[in-house]
Order: structure tokens, then sequence, then C-alpha cells
């Protein structure tokens, strides 16, 4: 009798284990398996680090890792961001807005407003990756430097016989795009002053171009005078002292420069018949 219970007894217990194996395999009632971060919390900021007294851009802010991100990218938690800026003189200087949360995979964008005073900004920026009780930050800076820039003016002075629609002309220097200027409508003889400010750390010395052209305007809609496409004016440049940086975020005004283009003539041709 006892050596035919034994066998009974063993497959008792077998199939105990067995339950208890079931019972933690994936599938159960056990709680969702906290998604792996793909890395630790990093970030970064980017714009131009040059702006002009006075003046506003827009910068924009990445930020990913920590346990809000899972290993694919996806952000399974919170991901958000808290800015302040950091000047000698931070009087008028502001971010806006200056907190918010990533979504997707794009980028926060925030507008730094510079005052009237030529002085290094600094942008601060703390990400924050939240999942459930964990919690990771990191901070990341950005300097600009807020400076007097070079100045391109002129006057555009519309055709005698036609009106103007509102245009943009594109403006480049040494034959590279850094700009636009928006033209309203002018009526004809109407004359229009523009200003493009160029806020830059340096240029080398020696001669330089601002160009500004009609080239995306559609051929013959909107010209300068003699149908000429574009428009250009150079300047000098001297040379600056050793310590260059010091110099300038010191606040002196020695790249200060000032273009005029004047009674430049803009004429739009219409298509078809003329409208009355």
């Amino acid at each position: 009798m006892t050596a035919l219970r034994t066998p009974a007894l063993v497959l008792l217990a077998a199939l105990t284990v067995l339950g208890l194996l079931l019972a933690g395999a994936p599938g159960s009632a056990a709680s969702p398996v906290h998604p792996s971060a793909s890395s630790p919390v990093t970030g970064n900021i980017s714009g131009p680090s040059a702006l002009a007294v006075g003046g506003s851009h827009a910068y924009f802010i990445n930020g990913t890792g920590g346990p809000a991100v899972a290993s694919d990218g996806t952000i399974v938690g919170v991901l958000e961001w808290n800015a302040t800026v950091s000047a000698l003189n931070s009087t008028n200087v502001t971010l806006t807005p200056s907190s918010g949360r990533f979504v997707g995979s794009g980028p926060a964008e925030t507008t730094l407003q510079a005052n009237n005073l030529t002085e290094s900004v600094t942008i601060l920026v703390q990400i924050i990756s939240t999942y459930q009780s964990e919690n990771e930050t990191t901070n990341i800076t950005y300097v600009v430097q807020v400076v007097t820039p070079y100045v391109l003016r002129g006057q555009l002075v519309a055709g005698p016989s036609a009106a103007v629609l509102p245009f943009t002309m594109a403006v480049d220097l040494d034959g590279n795009p850094v700009g636009t200027v928006k033209v309203p409508a002018l009526k004809p003889n109407q004359a229009y002053n523009f200003t493009f400010d160029y806020a830059t750390t340096g240029l080398s010395a020696g001669s330089h171009t601002f160009t500004i052209s009609l080239a995306n305007q559609g051929q013959g809609l909107v010209s300068f005078a003699g149908g000429a496409r574009q428009f250009s004016a150079s300047f000098n440049v001297r040379g600056g002292p050793p310590d260059y940086t010091l110099w300038y975020v010191a606040g002196i005004v020695a790249f200060l420069g000032t273009l005029f283009i004047l009674a430049t003539r803009v004429a739009a041709r219409r298509r078809g018949a003329t409208r009355r």
C-alpha cells in the first residue's frame, strides 16, 4: 500500500509547484511593469547667440530621458521645463512662456526679450522628468550676447503709375541669408522707410556686403529701378583689439554700422488688364 501512495504524493507536490509558478507568470493579475528609461535626463537650447539691444527672438528647448521617457522614446510620464534668465541688469529681460511640458518629440519654444543695454544674458532651464514616484532633473544653460547691431536702413518708393501689394525682401550678408524685411502695401509715389538690425558677436576685419533681394516675389511682379532684382551696399569693419570677448561684453559700440539705401524705386507690374 505504501508503494502505491508515493507517486500520488509526488504528483500532488509537482502540481502545487507548477501552480505557484503560473501565479507569477506574465499575463496574471500582477502590477504593470515600469517602462525603463532610455537614458538620463538631457536637453539643449538652440537659437541665435547674439541679439540686438531691445530685440526679441524665439529660442527652442529640447528635453528627453529620465523616468518619464520609455526606452523607445515615448513620453509615458510628465516631461516639463522651467526657465529663468540671469543678467547683470535683468530689468525688462523676459522669457515668454517661462515653463511648459514637452509633447511628442518636438521642442518647446520660448521668446527672449532683451533690454536696451549691451550685456551677456544667460537662459537657465531646468528639465524635470517624472513617472509615478520617480523624479529626475537636469539643468542646462545658454548664453546670449545682447549687442549693438549693424543697421541696414533704406527707403522704398512705389512707382508713379502702380501700387505695390505687401511683399517680403530677403537680406543676405556676404552671400549668406540673415533675415527678411516685410514691406506693407504702398500707393503710387508712397515712400516706406525700412530698418533691418543684424546682431552678431563679431565680423572679420575688411569689407562686407548687405544685399536685399526680391528673388522670391515672382518674376516681374516687383522690381527695383531698371528692373533689378537686388540691391547691395558694402561697409568696412576695422580689426578688433586682442581681448575680443571682453571688449564686446563690456558694451563698447564698436560694431555699430549704418548703411543708407536712398530713393530706391519699386515698381509693381500687373498681369492682364489694368484695374480701375
